[in-house]
């Protein structure tokens, strides 16, 4: 209410118009119906609905698609309801006050009528009985119609319009926000399809109406004017006929308008940018068209009999407008021509922000060779490729626990013809050949023969694989080779780049909408951590932290809970990072082995052990500096075991101190990209544990040896 009389203080006027309006209109319709109307504002009304009728049907012709007059269910319902409301208000002074004369509803009614009988009230009854036929049967009928289909249509293609925006945003075609406004949109479509259905049916309904108040009024009259007013038949019906007619006709006259408006824009396609005249112009703009009417005008014209001049006289009109066409279509040819001259020789001076710009937080830069992998036969369908990675990406954001951005696909000149490269930002983190013709076969321990193909290494796991020629693909797997097809091998590569930098991938916007998201379920957790107990900027590191050690977030709220729990000791984030593992390493967990298997581990020689937590402790924050030669043993004995572990399809762990984990993952890392490095106190206690192998045995041993050579010299 404040704000309402700041307005008015204001001289904002357009707020009260906006809100009483309406309000106000659909009052003085329900009292129109009630109160008697005086005829002057009688004619002003039929002079509104008129006017109303005419402005809808030009904002229905302007329009590009119909969505944009999605008001027009609700604007025809009150223009038909305002109709119908004059009709009664007129039939009441008609049956009134008819026998006065024709002037008695009004000018407009009496114009309108005495116009279209010309002195005859047989004539005016045919005229408007055929005026209503058309309205009822043609056009209300068949734009009734086409408003059914279209909203039976439209309702049916929404889960297919849905699924085709899912599958381009998760291809990175559209943003979220354009996804968003897409559904919307969808959403908006089917609702104004369906308001289109009913809508329909108030036209309909109008002309019968129309119907039946010219048959009362002619009765009502007739009775009237000679019982109660002593009127002779052949007069009666000359005033009463004459009124009758030309309130039907004022009524209508708009309720046609409106007919015609709404087949207007239930029959239109919609066009970004034409309005309906501008797309029947251009479509009907042909020249091919017009020449060949041309011709059949001029034969006409030629035939004796026929009206010569007036066919000869369409001929030449109809060859102008060719002849016009032609031109205009010469010179946006040649317009287009200098324009494309103009762009080329401007083009190598011109610099666009998106020539330096890439905010694509992933790219898969294809050579030309494979672009065959995105583009489809059916342009309504995307590649194989496509295909391939949106499938990558949903698995990948619910196995890791936040949405994987959108991969942005394109094709590079400067790469080889079979070459593809993937970004993580604008870092190429990968490189590898393909060959679209061809598929990967992979041997396995069974292969005993060496098939013919281009020998290469698999780029996902580095083992010796062969790009075979389609028709060997049958001989391959009786032999005990995998075949994989070429996207695949991309998609695989893709799929373990997204994995082993995911912790690049998530940015505050990412941890802000998984928030979002859980507090939906759980408000006040997260609204007493975050930003209270720990900042978004340092949950962000928390959660990078977990993934680049490949430890899934997809339990949030164990996360928060366990940080709640960490705010007395003062931590830092990577200190936090830490000490929040043992809540969730059991997502880590069940990934490497199953519910019933125990957990192969391999753990260091607690003489090791104890030398490397000692060399920690010196470090301080340096991080383990450990001597060369002992930390190449220990990775030789790590990268042992790990070879052992990948030959039986199994996961490398290795568990140790929680004081030298962190460093000890680090070192290990960079030399086996999948090792898995837990603390002893991430195990949990549910599970059983099978340590498979003893890391450093030989190393202490090979130490002692070496103490003891320097005690003896």
């Amino acid at each position: 209410m404040d704000l309402a009389i700041d307005d008015f203080k204001k001289g904002n006027l357009g707020f009260y118009v906006k809100t009483f309006s309406i309000p106000i209109g659909i009052m003085v319709l329900i009292a129109m119906m009630v109160i008697p109307l005086n005829p002057i504002l009688l004619d002003i009304l039929f002079t509104s609905n008129l006017l109303v009728s005419l402005l809808v049907l030009m904002v229905a012709i302007q329009t590009f698609r119909p969505l944009d007059f999605s008001s027009f269910p609700t604007v025809l319902l009150f223009a038909t309801v305002l109709r119908l409301g004059l009709n009664i208000a007129s039939t009441r002074i008609i049956l009134k006050d008819g026998h006065t004369g024709t002037d008695a509803a009004g000018n407009i009614i009496e114009a309108f009528g005495a116009f279209v009988m010309s002195g005859s009230y047989v004539v005016g009854l045919f005229v408007f009985t055929i005026l209503v036929i058309i309205n009822l049967i043609v056009i209300t009928k068949g734009a009734g119609r086409v408003s059914e289909v279209s909203a039976r249509f439209t309702l049916d293609a929404m889960p297919g319009k849905q699924m085709a925006i899912d599958a381009d945003l998760n291809a990175g075609v559209i943003s979220s926000d354009e996804a968003k406004a897409k559904r919307k949109e969808i959403a908006k479509e089917g609702e104004f399809h369906g308001s289109m259905d009913g809508a329909a049916k108030f036209v309909k309904g109008d002309a019968v109406a129309g119907i039946l108040i010219l048959v009362i009024n002619i009765i009502g009259g007739l009775v009237i004017g000679t019982t109660l007013h002593d009127l002779k038949l052949e007069e009666a019906a000359e005033k009463y006929i004459l009124l009758t007619v030309g309130d039907g006709l004022v009524a209508q006259i708009p309720s046609l308008l409106l007919a015609m408006a709404t087949a207007t824009i239930v029959t239109r396609i919609s066009s970004d940018d034409k309005d309906l005249a501008g797309q029947i112009s251009s479509q009907m703009g042909l020249t091919k068209a017009w020449i060949p009417v041309t011709a059949v005008l001029l034969l006409f014209g030629l035939v004796p009999g026929m009206p010569n001049k007036l066919f000869l006289l369409a001929a030449l009109l109809s060859g102008t407008i060719a002849w016009y066409i032609n031109k205009n279509q010469k010179e946006l040819v040649i317009e287009n021509d200098i324009k494309e001259k103009e762009d080329k020789i401007e083009s190598p001076e011109k610099i666009d922000i998106d020539d330096v710009s890439d905010n694509a937080a992933v790219s898969l830069d294809l050579g030309y060779g494979l672009i065959s992998l995105v583009d489809s036969d059916d342009k309504k369908t995307s590649g194989p490729l496509i295909s391939k990675i949106t499938g990558i990406r949903k698995q990948v954001s619910k196995d890791l626990g936040f949405i994987i951005p959108p991969v942005r696909v394109k094709d590079d000149l400067a790469l080889e013809s079979n070459t593809y490269e993937i970004k993580i930002g604008h870092t190429v983190v990968a490189q590898d050949k393909i060959f679209p013709d061809r598929k990967l076969a992979m041997p396995n321990e069974d292969t005993k023969i060496k098939i013919q193909g281009i020998e290469v290494n698999d780029p996902s796991f580095g083992m010796k694989a062969y790009w075979i020629e389609k028709h060997m693909v049958s001989k391959a797997e009786s032999n005990n080779y995998m075949v994989i097809e070429p996207e695949a091998v991309i998609g695989t590569h893709l799929n373990q780049i997204l994995i082993r930098f995911a912790g690049e991938l998530i940015g505050q916007d990412d941890v802000q909408l998984l928030l979002d998201n859980l507090s939906k379920a759980n408000p006040q957790l997260v609204q007493s951590v975050v930003p209270k107990l720990v900042p978004l900027h340092h949950l962000t590191i928390i959660l990078r932290n977990l993934l680049v050690e490949r430890v899934p977030i997809n339990d949030l709220k164990k996360i928060l809970e366990a940080l709640s729990n960490l705010a007395e000791k003062k931590l830092n984030p990577e200190e936090l990072s830490e000490a929040v593992r043992p809540a969730i390493s059991s997502l880590l967990i069940q990934r490497i082995s199953s519910v019933n298997e125990p957990l192969n581990v391999s753990t260091f020689n607690p003489e090791l052990e104890q030398m490397l937590i000692s060399m920690s402790q010196k470090s301080s924050s340096e991080g383990l500096l450990i001597d060369p030669n002992l930390a190449k043993q220990l990775i030789q004995s790590v990268v042992d075991i790990n070879e052992k572990m990948s030959a039986e399809n199994k996961t490398s762990v290795v568990v140790t101190s929680p004081l030298i984990r962190k460093d000890i993952s680090i070192l290990l890392r960079q030399h086996i990209e999948d090792i898995v490095v837990l603390a002893f106190t991430e195990l949990p206690e549910n599970k059983k544990v099978k340590v498979i192998a003893t890391i450093g045995e030989k190393i202490t041993n090979q130490n002692k040896e070496n103490n003891n050579d320097n005690t003896n010299v």
